[in-house]
């Protein structure tokens, strides 16, 4: 997936300098990759570039992001709702596991996965070391193929 279309919005923090960003301050965006009703706000860092960045990502009750992987470790942090995904490269319900706030998972770098905002909206913070990088197990699956036809 390119991230040509990813747009850092002017709140992205740099790594090395002091700053803040109040939640009701972030600007939420539409996120090519992802389902439409999906938003992604970047914090920190610029994820289409090689160094450590922190997004946040916003499902709303019952989207699912099909089997799909990152070539980065990512920890996630669940920030609201409860956070499900189901580790392998078929979309399985039954391999569902919850995480309520507060909870963090380390998923290491391109492990086959899958979400489903299953009993709300959810919101998660991500930390990874960019390039952020996103691929479907079934290209048939990814949101931007969609887009085009």
């Amino acid at each position: 997936m390119s991230l040509g279309a990813l747009s850092t919005k002017a709140q992205s923090l740099p790594n090395d300098k002091l700053g803040d960003i109040y939640s009701e301050d972030i600007k939420w965006s539409a996120f090519p990759a992802f389902p439409p009703e999906a938003r992604l706000a970047v914090l920190i860092g610029d994820p289409k570039k090689e160094g450590p960045y922190v997004v946040r990502v916003r499902l709303p009750a019952n989207v699912v992001l099909m089997p799909h992987k990152h070539p980065e470790t990512r920890v996630y942090t669940v920030i609201s709702g409860v956070f499900y995904i189901g580790i392998g490269e078929k979309y399985d319900p039954a391999k569902l596991k919850a995480y309520p706030p507060g909870s963090v998972l380390v998923l290491p770098a391109n492990t086959p996965h899958f979400h489903w905002a299953k009993s709300g909206g959810y919101e998660t913070q991500v930390s990874a070391y960019g390039p952020l990088g996103i691929s479907y197990i079934n290209p048939l699956d990814d949101p931007s193929n969609t887009k085009s036809k």
